[in-house]
């Protein structure tokens, strides 16, 4: 039921809400540059998604972080960097690119491998060996030992 004294309170479609819900957060990025932020690996493809990084979009103008030899080298792909992302944001949003310093990602960090068993020989061993401190140490030396092996 409608309050007589708060007639605002009725039924409204809900498409009136949509713009202040998303207000503050289109202030801070656009809606084609996070769409070209999430999809950047599809949209250049991985070679040059693997040495590069959008920074923003503002104006036309695309920023993107890349090492400087890679900078000059997209400097001649700009007509088609630039039209692949047109395509894949649907409209003619960015007519300029703008390239920043930006040391590029490093290497993975290496996953640990798996713990190697020990022999039964060296489990015996260790099992005769007083201190707890001293057997914990010496197998952990014993699986890097048999680890490789």
């Amino acid at each position: 039921m409608i309050d007589p004294r708060r007639p605002d309170l009725g039924l409204r479609p809900l498409g009136g809400f949509i713009p202040r819900l998303t207000r503050p957060a289109f202030k801070r990025r656009s809606p084609a540059g996070a769409l070209l932020m999430a999809d950047w690996h599809g949209i250049v493809g991985p070679a040059i998604a693997a040495v590069t990084v959008p920074r923003r979009l503002t104006g036309g103008t695309l920023t993107i972080g890349c090492s400087g030899p890679i900078a000059m080298e997209l400097q001649h792909l700009a007509p088609q960097l630039i039209g692949r992302v047109n395509a894949a944001l649907g409209s003619v949003t960015v007519q300029t690119l703008k390239f920043v310093q930006q040391a590029p990602p490093g290497p993975p960090a290496p996953q640990p491998r798996p713990e190697a068993p020990l022999p039964d020989t060296v489990r015996g061993r260790l099992d005769t060996v007083g201190s707890p401190e001293l057997r914990d140490a010496l197998a952990r030396l014993g699986r890097g030992v048999y680890r490789t092996r």
